[in-house]
């Protein structure tokens, strides 16, 4: 598929969000996070960060990277703390050659990428998916994490759980399948599932731009 991003809704709205997270106080770095493995990470950081002020770590959920679900919020946090916004590995700008695919793995990472910003304790947020990132990097690294709030997040859930019916998905894979979307009806369908009142009538052409640019051009760059 060619690369007609300039021509993009989906990919307009990103360079937005990225002037509003540059005129926030933040600056967008990509880093090596040295650990052998080719790891690169993306991270908004402050770009002047305050010893009086408290560091707190904003964790995106499944996505193409963290602004989309933080950028209606990202000013409260700003005026209190120094705010860290990275992207999750496989999401957004940020990658690696290592095989591990787990939330153990991504929050080793992540500590990783703190330690390259210079901090020691930090508090974490996570939204769905990075809820889990959150609460392992709290129970790998307690002498870093000073608080962490977990919003949307199942880290108590069970197999039971699913076999009971708390959600609407028979398996891990048919949930993989529905919040990676590759089609403008499976995205349509993970709106159903995602909203008490999902949009209507929403054109091909806009939810196959969107896919493009929220899912697979991330892992063709």
């Amino acid at each position: 598929m060619a690369d007609k991003r300039w021509l993009s809704f989906t990919a307009s709205r990103d360079w937005l969000y990225r002037l509003f997270f540059n005129h926030t106080g933040l600056r967008s770095v990509i880093s090596d996070i040295g650990d052998g493995g080719g790891t690169v990470m993306h991270c908004w950081v402050p770009r002047i960060p305050k010893q009086s002020k408290p560091n707190v770590v904003l964790i995106h959920g499944f996505g193409a990277n963290a602004m989309w679900q933080y950028a209606d919020a990202i000013s409260h946090f700003t005026a209190t703390f120094n705010v860290y916004v990275p992207d999750l590995l496989f999401f957004g700008r940020s990658y690696t050659r290592r095989p591990e695919r787990s939330e153990e793995f991504q929050a080793q990472c992540l500590k990783r990428l703190m330690e390259v910003h210079g901090l020691s304790r930090m508090s974490v947020v996570g939204i769905s998916y990075g809820g889990f990132v959150g609460y392992s990097m709290a129970a790998q690294f307690p002498e870093a994490v000073e608080r962490a709030v977990l919003c949307c997040a199942g880290v108590s859930l069970e197999e039971k759980d699913m076999s009971e019916g708390l959600f609407m998905v028979r398996d891990l894979q048919e949930a993989k399948r529905i919040l990676l979307p590759q089609t403008p009806e499976m995205l349509r369908e993970l709106m159903r599932l995602s909203f008490a009142r999902p949009a209507k009538r929403i054109p091909d052409w806009f939810l196959t731009d969107f896919i493009y640019v929220s899912f697979i051009s991330s892992f063709l760059n």
